[in-house]
């Protein structure tokens, strides 16, 4: 198959990309920033943020090579960063608007990444796809991830667009340690850490579902099989390991790998925008995918340090 890939320089798009690379796919990347971990995924930068009319060759004028299916991961990512600069979630709309009219002019189907950000701040504990409640919407970003959905689902009513869409929870691990570009908080945690640094929490009772790189990737890879062949068309999937930790735990978790004591900072109150609770119902992947999530937290974490801790020798 030959797959297109915007944010192809991400932890996620520089994961599955070497994914299909390795198992005999053709992979084209879009990013606006150079990978900083391989140059094995043949990547075009361009911005795609600028709305654009014409998506006969590519998205405004940039020539890309024939795809049989688009997987959308380029945003702007981090909730707190949107939060102060709420410009960036109108990017993210843009985007979406973007990669969706090249995927009519050229009747290519789409895997979206969303996020569990869409289900806001879950006072009801309600995690099952069809039933998000768009009134608990906690931030810019979360309203980004949510107008994107909603314009894939017309563009299916409309045009007959196929979709996956999948709602990712705070993947974490491989290729995931770019702090200057953006403070993700298992490597944020994990840089501190090392270095005898406090890190702080907000919420001592915050309870996220956190998910391996691996797992995160093994689900798309099914969905992408599943959406080529008709087999799994116009779904939302939630796609997360289905348990709950706390960051303190995570944090914890962390040190034990390195080898350390953790310096952790409790604040009572979350910072605006974040949600304090999210547990994926993950029986929706089970189902469509035969997806079933490998890595626990404790072993992740391992994974996760042993990474970067051999990368950062090696840097």
């Amino acid at each position: 198959m030959r797959i297109l890939i915007t944010g192809s320089s991400g932890m996620i798009g520089t994961n599955l990309g070497l994914r299909l690379i390795e198992v005999g796919h053709q992979v084209f990347g879009i990013d606006r920033r150079v990978n900083p971990w391989t140059d094995r995924i043949p990547t075009l930068l361009q911005d795609l943020s600028i709305p654009q009319r014409d998506f006969r060759s590519g998205i405004g004028g940039a020539p890309y090579p024939p795809s049989d299916l688009v997987v959308h991961l380029a945003a702007n990512a981090k909730v707190h960063d949107l939060v102060n600069e709420p410009y960036r979630a109108l990017e993210n709309i843009n985007i979406t608007y973007n990669v969706l009219e090249y995927c009519r002019t050229h009747d290519l189907p789409l895997i979206f990444a969303s996020s569990r950000e869409v289900y806001g701040d879950i006072h009801r504990y309600i995690t099952e796809e069809t039933r998000a409640d768009f009134s608990f919407t906690e931030s810019p970003y979360s309203a980004s991830k949510i107008a994107g959905e909603a314009l894939i689902y017309a563009y299916a009513r409309c045009y007959g667009l196929r979709y996956i869409i999948f709602r990712f929870s705070n993947v974490y691990g491989r290729y995931d340690n770019d702090l200057s570009r953006m403070e993700r908080v298992i490597p944020l945690f994990i840089h501190r850490i090392r270095r005898g640094e406090p890190v702080t929490v907000y919420g001592g009772d915050k309870v996220l579902d956190f998910t391996y790189i691996d797992d995160c990737i093994d689900g798309i890879m099914r969905g992408i099989v599943r959406l080529i062949h008709g087999e799994v068309v116009n779904r939302t999937i939630n796609l997360a390991y289905g348990e709950g930790n706390t960051l303190i735990r995570a944090a914890e978790l962390i040190g034990v790998a390195l080898g350390r004591h953790p310096d952790i900072i409790v604040q009572p109150t979350k910072r605006v925008g974040e949600v304090s609770h999210y547990v994926a119902d993950i029986r929706r992947a089970r189902e469509l995918l035969g997806y079933e999530p490998q890595v626990p937290l404790a072993e992740g974490i391992r994974r996760a340090v042993a990474w970067s801790t051999e990368y950062t020798r090696n840097d």
